[in-house]
């Protein structure tokens, strides 16, 4: 499978898999914070499960599907992190609109936007790197 179908495959699993922890009682402190950093409701489940099916969808369709989704997905989640970064709230979940800037410390606010700046990076990146051609085809 072409790599870049395969990474989109990754995506489709890690983010059902960030649906399902959130379901864990295990994993949630008092509050229902999953790790005590990041608050998983409904919506959030509904916006990683539609990402987890459009990768999927990608995945199975063709590589300039893939290809699309990586660029599409890392550009969102990557500028959703860097949001949540500097304001304390990002865009996806509407944070921003909701709750405006918020004072949270910097420490926390590394922790709870480092996924979506990682997996929106790393899926950015790997968009950027098409996939190569033997020569004559």
């Amino acid at each position: 499978m072409q790599r870049h179908r395969l990474l989109a495959g990754v995506y489709a699993l890690v983010l059902i898999g960030v649906t399902v922890m959130g379901w864990i009682p295990a994993l949630a402190d008092a509050n229902g914070r999953l790790f005590g950093i990041f608050r998983l409701t409904w919506y959030n489940d509904a916006l990683h499960l539609t990402s987890a099916a459009w990768a999927l969808g990608a995945c199975i369709a063709s590589t300039s599907a893939s290809l699309l989704f990586l660029r599409v997905f890392g550009a969102l989640y990557l500028t959703d992190g860097l949001l949540g970064l500097a304001t304390g709230s990002g865009y996806l979940d509407l944070g921003i609109v909701i709750y405006g800037v918020r004072d949270f410390p910097l420490t926390f606010r590394i922790l709870a936007n480092t996924p979506h700046i990682v997996l929106g990076a790393i899926a950015l990146a790997a968009s950027l790197f098409r996939p190569s051609r033997p020569p004559g085809v």
